[in-house]
């Protein structure tokens, strides 16, 4: 939870629940999630991997699992600055800014 806890100051719209980063707007929530590998036979620490999960909300109102991405840098600003591509490119708004559509 270190890198999501990092991450959280280059996301300041997002809310940390403990367990993910969450970006949440009328039509839209994005999750992030950390992931360690476990395998301690690999030598050198890897950095944790993190999962950008994307939702889109139906017309019944609830949030409906798209697609998923993968995410494993070795420094933490190339990390946020891939995300934040990521995501815009997914749902065409900024994670930097507040991510409802105001019109």
């Amino acid at each position: 939870m270190e890198t999501l806890k990092l991450l959280y100051d280059f996301f300041p719209t997002a809310v940390y629940t403990g367990k993910c980063l969450v970006f949440i707007s009328e039509d839209w929530r994005v999750e992030l999630t950390e992931h360690k590998d476990n395998d301690y036979t690999k030598g050198a620490a890897q950095p944790a991997l993190i999962r950008v999960r994307v939702f889109k909300k139906a017309l019944n109102g609830e949030f409906v699992p798209g697609h998923f991405e993968d995410f494993q840098l070795p420094t933490l600003n190339e990390l946020a600055e891939q995300i934040e591509k990521y995501v815009q490119m997914a749902i065409g708004a900024n994670l930097r800014e507040r991510t409802t559509e105001d019109g």
